[in-house]
């Protein structure tokens, strides 16, 4: 009777991801999600709201402008580097969720591969968006003081490059962590919750390329 007591009072076991595990007797225990997910995922949800009032203060000004975008404004040339950012960010997803689905196996190695590419394809991003920059305020063909539209653009932009920036460190960071072993296929939530906000920087960046770059 104090055997039994003993094995219902025990606490369950934790998986460090909020899934499922056994009691030591077979049985499923199921938990809720762990609170640094739930944190990162609140995170999301603000930095969505953050992004919409950017989109709605763009097709605000875009309904009641005239010309868009105004006159003796000149886009982006060279014209192709946004759409070899977008295809960069998107396969970088790709290749984060590798990583993420590698770990959930056990598999530490094909993890830290898939950070390491995934790392490097934020990097070379960050490094073409400055080289965009570069370009236009070099040519001379519209900077952040431009009115309305070079403001938007850069703030946009801008704000977004920033966000993959803190993407970068920590991807950096779950690299340093992986290479030391602290992950496993029970332990990993620090992979997960960069992960979720990984495609969350990559899904706001495929909204800027359509709406600033293709449906301007």
């Amino acid at each position: 009777m104090s055997a039994a007591h003993d094995v219902i009072a025990a606490p369950a076991a934790t998986d460090g991801h909020g899934g499922t595990e056994t009691d030591g007797h077979g049985a499923g225990v199921k938990r809720g999600m762990d609170t640094a997910l739930l944190g990162m995922m609140l995170f999301i949800a603000s930095e969505v709201m953050f992004f919409a009032a950017l989109f709605g203060a763009y097709f605000n000004v875009r309904a009641t402008a005239t010309v868009w975008p105004p006159e003796g404004t000149e886009f982006i040339s060279p014209y192709w580097l946004p759409i070899v950012v977008t295809i960069i960010l998107i396969t970088s997803s790709f290749t984060m969720q590798w990583a993420t689905m590698r770990i959930r196996k056990g598999d530490r190695t094909g993890m830290n591969r898939g950070i390491a590419v995934t790392l490097l394809l934020g990097v070379i991003f960050l490094c073409l968006q400055v080289f965009d920059y570069y370009n236009l305020v070099t040519n001379d063909l519209f900077g952040i003081n431009s009115g309305v539209y070079g403001t938007l653009f850069y703030t946009m932009t801008g704000f977004h490059g920033a966000h993959v920036l803190g993407g970068v460190i920590g991807l950096t960071v779950i690299l340093l962590r992986g290479t030391q072993g602290q992950f496993s296929g029970k332990h990993h939530v620090a992979v997960e919750a960069v992960h979720y906000y990984w495609h969350f920087v990559d899904i706001v960046w495929v909204f800027l390329f359509l709406v600033i770059y293709w449906l301007r």
